[in-house]
């Protein structure tokens, strides 16, 4: 699926850059350093389940806290486009900036920081598999992903050479909101950095975007293997965003 046009991709890094001008949401100011990559997501779906946080805590290393809303930890699985992949300072690369993704992640806080930590991100570009792995230390993979539309609905499947699947329909299903502070929409989307881990020490990667233009979501999951524990049956909490720019700092100690 390519929804939008190449004029659209290579304003991404204007879009991307100005993401910078809107700081005030952040939780902690935007580094003294300069970011390195741009980055723009499209037809993000956010899925949520509740999981008890003692089986995410045997799951996440140590150092890095689990964190609980509403009384639960949560796990969540993002299925979205990536388009606009640049390296700062220059255009999108044509074939290379833009490829399917799907992410598995918790959410975890140390020092200070809540952030994100992945189980696992697929791609259906070897060459982000790669890079990713080499410079953010983060469990990629490569997958087969197909997106198609069908109207206003999005069909999104995923399947990777070790049996992990995942399959859904979705689309926004409501008007445009920002999370409220303090609420559990803000605690799943507004993370500002995200966790790896290298050699048995904790690294950290900044991020900056602006407050996430949310909807409410109509979402069928039919196959879902990719977390790494069981998810509980019955619906999960579901919300769609249609763009996010991005730019991201290098990976630091954390």
């Amino acid at each position: 699926m390519n929804s939008r046009s190449f004029k659209d991709i290579f304003d991404a890094p204007v879009r991307q850059a100005s993401t910078l001008e809107e700081v005030e949401h952040r939780p902690w100011p935007v580094p003294d350093r300069s970011w390195v990559m741009g980055q723009t997501w499209d037809d993000l779906l956010f899925i949520h389940y509740r999981i008890p946080v003692e089986q995410l805590r045997a799951l996440v290393p140590e150092g890095l806290e689990v964190e609980q809303h509403a009384g639960s930890g949560w796990l969540g699985v993002t299925p979205f486009v990536v388009t606009g992949l640049r390296a700062r300072g220059l255009l999108p690369l044509p074939f290379a900036s833009s490829f399917r993704e799907l992410n598995v992640r918790t959410y975890v806080t140390r020092d200070g920081k809540p952030g994100i930590w992945f189980f696992s991100l697929d791609a259906s570009s070897q060459l982000a598999v790669e890079a990713a792995r080499r410079l953010y230390r983060l469990p990629y993979f490569r997958a087969d992903i197909v997106v198609r539309r069908r109207g206003t609905e999005i069909l999104y499947d995923c399947s990777r050479d070790d049996g992990k699947a995942f399959s859904a329909a979705y689309r926004p299903d409501g008007d445009v909101f920002n999370a409220e502070p303090g609420s559990l929409e803000q605690f799943l989307t507004e993370r500002y950095c995200l966790y790896a881990e290298h050699r048995g020490k904790l690294c950290r990667a900044e991020i900056h975007h602006r407050p996430w233009p949310l909807q409410p979501a109509d979402a069928h999951v039919d196959l879902n293997t990719m977390p790494p524990l069981k998810v509980p049956d019955g619906d999960p909490l579901v919300h769609y965003s249609a763009r996010q720019d991005v730019v991201i700092w290098p990976l630091t100690a954390a």
